[in-house]
This record gives C-alpha cells, sequence and structure tokens, in this order.
C-alpha cells in the first residue's frame, strides 16, 4: 500500500512547537484547523478550494452563504472560519490570497497577513494542529520560492512564541514541485533563526 503523504523535513522549536512539510493531500490529513486558498467572493472554484468542497461537502458552502450573506466575501490578506463538514478537521479556515501582479502592490504584505490571519483565528478557537497549503502559488502566480519564504517565516515565527496554544503547523503541498522548493527555502531559513 502507497504511502498517503511524505514527509522528510520537520523543524522543532526550543519550545517543542513542530512546523512539518508534507507532500499530499491536504483534505485526508486529520488537524484541528485546515486552510483553504480561498478567493474574496468565497464562492469556491479550483485547486484546493475546489478539493476541499468537494471532500468537505455542502455544510462548507452553507456556512460561507451565511458570511457573504452577512459581510459580502472576505478582503485579500484575510481569511474566515467555517465548519469543516465531512474534512478531518473542525474548521476550515478560508484565506484570501492576494493575486500576483509584479512584487510592488502590497502583494507580500498581503499574502503574509493570510498566514497571520489564519493563525490568529486558530488560536481563538483553541486550535493545537493547522494545515496550509501553498496559498497564491497556483492560480494566483505568486513565485513559489517568495510565497514560500513568506509563508514559512510568518508561521515560524508565530511558532516561536511562547504564548501560542498552536503546537503543529503542516505545510501540506500538493506538487513535488512545491514540496521541493519549500524544503530548499525552509533549509535555508534553517541556517539562521525563524523570526
Amino acid at each position: 500500500m502507497a504511502a498517503l503523504y511524505h514527509s522528510d523535513m520537520d523543524v522543532q522549536f526550543p519550545n517543542g512547537k513542530m512546523l512539518r512539510l508534507i507532500r499530499g493531500d491536504i483534505t485526508i490529513i486529520r488537524v484541528d484547523a485546515m486552510v483553504n486558498a480561498a478567493n474574496s467572493g468565497l464562492q469556491g472554484g479550483g485547486g484546493v478550494d475546489g478539493a476541499i468542497h468537494r471532500a468537505g461537502g455542502p455544510a462548507i458552502m452553507k456556512d460561507l452563504d451565511e458570511i457573504r450573506a452577512r459581510e459580502g466575501g472576505c478582503p485579500t490578506g484575510s481569511a474566515v472560519a467555517t465548519g469543516a463538514g465531512s474534512l478531518p478537521a473542525q474548521y476550515v479556515f478560508h484565506a484570501v490570497g492576494p493575486i500576483y501582479r509584479d512584487g510592488n502592490h502590497r502583494e507580500a504584505e498581503l499574502l503574509r497577513s493570510c498566514y497571520e490571519t489564519s493563525l490568529a483565528l486558530g488560536e481563538e478557537r483553541g486550535v493545537r494542529t493547522i494545515s496550509f497549503p501553498a496559498i497564491s502559488a497556483g492560480a494566483y502566480g505568486y513565485p513559489m520560492r517568495e510565497a514560500a519564504r513568506i509563508a514559512l517565516e510568518a508561521t515560524g515565527a508565530h511558532l516561536a512564541r511562547n504564548d501560542t496554544g498552536i503546537r503543529e503547523v503542516l505545510f501540506v503541498l500538493a506538487t513535488t514541485e512545491a514540496y521541493d522548493v519549500h524544503s530548499s527555502v525552509l533549509a535555508a531559513l534553517r541556517a539562521k533563526p525563524l523570526e
């Protein structure tokens, strides 16, 4: 039987917290909260967004319908929380990453904010484990290496804090290319403290 996922890149922090890179399907890995790469209309879509909606079933879209009715959507750089439907999680955090234009339109700030907002939603809900895809690095065109650096720095800084209840962050990467790029960036970041 083939493995459901592959990981050979883990970073353990002095406070016992863990950052892990996994090559696999984000919809099958049990966590407290799963982050979805959503669009600002919270309408569902392709890629990770489509996979999460297919695996989670209609309950997720029902929750999003209520959020859209109340708030109209979700701004770029932010995230909203729903139940997880049939997914092996309690919550889905729908994070809206920036569409990459040229790097001069606050893309890095907005991408970092997606991760920070998702982690804050996790803290508010007592989450101990959270999984992320490579937000904005697919159809939204963010250069993978730069997106990985921002993501790993933001989550690493959060895990390094002593006041966080989140114990483990998993990056679940759907392609070998994404896994390899994140592994390379994480190895370079390990050479210096994650802050």
